[in-house]
């Protein structure tokens, strides 16, 4: 499996395209892009590499996260893929928008498909475990794949720091208990992809996290 990664919008989110090779299919999760030349870079790496778009999956609803995730659902007739208790955060999608000051064309947010906690999305040969990590919003999902060794966490824990939790639905208990019990116990090598910037590892995490 490749991972592509794009980091977008004011807020610096990474959105990732995993693929298996030219002509094969793919995921994309979080797709925040809020300008047409953000747009232009997800579509045009799709298609020029002649993938098809399998699944949009999305960590949490937050705007930063979600806010194009209908209009790429639209043009390529997949589902959006979320939590369940994200469905309140989704519908406010507008308001979310306005609070933070953003000029985009935002409207409330449908999910189409919930997924929950020990499901696995077959992909490319791989299988992808959805975590309920709850705590930066209600229903955070992160995406494991153990073959791959890497782990897609959203907002729930960076490099040597965490989510925040003052936003709706955030609860800093919540979230610390998230990250011990479903993302640390995971294999020390494994690499972590969060939501906003670089990759670190498990292992590091452990040692040079001061929230853990």
């Amino acid at each position: 499996m490749k991972i592509s990664r794009f980091t977008m919008n004011p807020f610096g989110m990474n959105c990732y395209i995993l693929w298996s090779a030219p002509g094969g299919e793919c995921i994309v999760i979080d797709p925040g892009m809020m300008m047409t030349s953000e747009n232009d870079m997800i579509t045009s790496f799709i298609d020029s590499n002649n993938l098809t778009l399998k699944h949009i999956l999305l960590t949490h609803c937050h705007v930063d996260h979600a806010c194009a995730a209908r209009w790429l659902a639209t043009k390529y007739g997949v589902e959006v893929e979320a939590g369940e208790q994200e469905k309140m955060i989704a519908e406010q999608m507008p308001q979310q928008g306005a609070r933070f000051g953003l000029k985009i064309d935002s409207t409330p947010l449908t999910i189409d498909h919930i997924l929950s906690e020990g499901d696995v999305i077959d992909f490319a040969g791989e299988e992808i475990h959805v975590l309920e990590t709850p705590g930066h919003s209600p229903g955070s999902l992160s995406f494991y794949c153990p073959s791959s060794s890497v782990i897609f966490t959203g907002d729930v824990v960076f490099q040597s720091s965490i989510g925040r939790t003052d936003l709706l639905g955030g609860s800093y208990s919540v979230l610390i208990n998230s990250i011990k019990t479903k993302v640390m116990t995971l294999p020390p090598d494994t690499v972590i992809a969060p939501g906003h910037g670089d990759t670190t590892t498990v292992a590091d995490e452990k040692v040079y996290n001061p929230y853990l």
